[in-house]
């Protein structure tokens, strides 16, 4: 069975990932297939696990390729904390192609970046919730409680590893945003 990581950004995937890369059933990553078009973009090996926020753009062709077969994970934090973190990021990555000439075009460079961030948070969470409506697997993920949360998502998953291992990698802040 695969498995989506389905996210903002900014809210803990990459974090996710690493720790899901200490199962021994599930292979894991994020963002590995980012870069590629068409059917490559969702040639998935079997029992993988994938954290990648632009999937939240790509909802029509992850049904279409994986349906109510995959496990997913609505993945998510506090809209205030993923806003500021992307306005630390303002002039790069999604937040940029959201704003610019991409998905909200015309905006003006005047507009507030923590307004823009905010708007971006929740047009990708509603996109994810809709997808979601219909899947028969799928979790409900707060970042700030997955001391709780990480271990039912092992057990509804049968992921098998060092589940130690794991929770270590949401004691680190990967990659991070610089204050």
């Amino acid at each position: 069975m695969n498995v989506f990581i389905l996210c903002t950004g900014r809210c803990g995937s990459t974090t996710f990932a690493k720790a899901c890369s200490h199962f021994n059933n599930y292979s894991s990553s994020h963002e590995s297939r980012s870069h590629l078009l068409g059917d490559q973009r969702f040639n998935y090996p079997d029992n993988h696990i994938e954290a990648d926020n632009r999937l939240s753009w790509l909802l029509g062709r992850l049904d279409k390729h994986f349906g109510d077969e995959a496990f997913y994970v609505h993945l998510w934090r506090n809209r205030r904390a993923v806003s500021n973190s992307f306005v630390r990021r303002y002039n790069g990555g999604i937040i940029k192609a959201y704003r610019g000439t991409g998905i909200i075009m015309g905006l003006p460079e005047s507009a507030d970046p923590l307004e823009v961030s905010g708007d971006y948070f929740d047009t990708v969470n509603e996109n994810i919730r809709l997808f979601l409506k219909n899947k028969t697997k799928q979790m409900d993920f707060n970042l700030d409680n997955w001391k709780s949360l990480f271990p039912s998502f092992c057990d509804q998953i049968g992921a098998q590893g060092d589940l130690s291992k794991c929770i270590s990698e949401f004691e680190i802040k990967h990659n991070a945003s610089k204050k």
